[in-house]
């Protein structure tokens, strides 16, 4: 493509880098606009967005606002005279007078298929959170047995994709207005949505397990503690059994819950690395009869 564009990036996590390795490859970054440092890890230490730690490799301007609402930055920004602005996961609301800065205005990849479903969609954006026409959507199949961030890891790379031909086709698109009575609500995870209620059926159990890896995990408490659950698969056992007791299935011990009874297959005891099912029921020392519950109630007896 001969029609490199001016664009002001705008992103910060590691979901970013796709497509602002996409935008270095096809077009002029003017300068990147990111979060500030901040602390992260065990040890709390200050660190740099990923998306900033790639844009000083490329030797590029990076600018880093606690707040973009402030008066000043939207003259400053249209100085930079980019032709458009691209908006990947950036962690702020944009106020409108910071979208129009660029010529043609910003566009936001956006890891959802507006306003419902899992997919990409490419939207000009405005001073709403996600209410923008959009100009371009993909949609994705997602695996039976994928988690939210190997999702998160496709969507990334599909979106980095689809914004190169959306730039290269951005004359001839017509914005679609969204059905904003359509629109559901996605809130930040919470640890407690991790949490595992042993008197939901194991399907649904599993579905939390894989929406929440990689984070928080499904939690649950057992006699040796709390226990993340990262992997899982659901068990059609016709047996009525408590939920949340620990019970012998084909495939080894099984958590019974209100329908069916959940396998673990990957999980994590506190302060301890990931390991298999198998190994932690070893060393646990647990069997049949032993009871899970969630991770705020009482321990359960051994």
């Amino acid at each position: 493509m001969t029609n490199r564009l001016k664009v002001l990036f705008y992103g910060t996590p590691a979901f970013a880098l796709p497509t602002f390795e996409a935008v270095l490859r096809h077009h002029d970054v003017v300068a990147v606009v990111t979060q500030p440092d901040r602390p992260a890890h065990r040890g709390q230490r200050v660190t740099a967005p990923p998306v900033k730690t790639r844009a000083l490799a490329a030797g590029l301007p990076i600018f880093q606002p606690p707040r973009l609402r402030d008066p000043e930055w939207p003259e400053h920004l249209r100085a930079l005279g980019a032709d458009v602005g691209v908006v990947v996961a950036f962690g702020q609301i944009l106020p409108q007078a910071v979208l129009d800065a660029p010529r043609r205005g910003s566009i936001n990849v956006h890891g959802s298929l507006l306003p419902r479903y899992r997919g990409v969609t490419l939207m000009q954006m405005d001073a709403g959170m996600d209410t923008g026409p959009m100009l371009r959507s993909e949609s994705i199949v997602i695996g039976a047995a994928e988690t939210a961030g190997e999702l998160a890891a496709r969507l990334a790379t599909l979106g980095a994709e689809v914004l190169i031909d959306t730039l290269a086709q951005l004359d001839t698109l017509t914005p679609t207005p969204q059905r904003h009575e359509d629109a559901t609500l996605a809130p930040r995870l919470k640890r407690t949505d991790g949490y595992l209620d042993w008197t939901r059926p194991a399907r649904e159990l599993v579905n939390i397990v894989r929406g929440c890896n990689p984070w928080p995990g499904g939690l649950a408490r057992g006699p040796a503690g709390v226990l993340t659950i990262w992997r899982a698969t659901a068990l059609d056992d016709g047996r009525t059994l408590a939920p949340g007791t620990l019970a012998a299935s084909e495939s080894g011990l099984a958590i019974a819950t209100s329908k069916g009874a959940l396998q673990p297959v990957e999980v994590q005891p506190e302060n301890r690395r990931a390991m298999s099912w198998s190994d932690y029921l070893r060393g646990a020392r647990l069997q049949a009869g032993a009871v899970f519950v969630m991770p705020d109630a009482v321990r359960p007896e051994p």
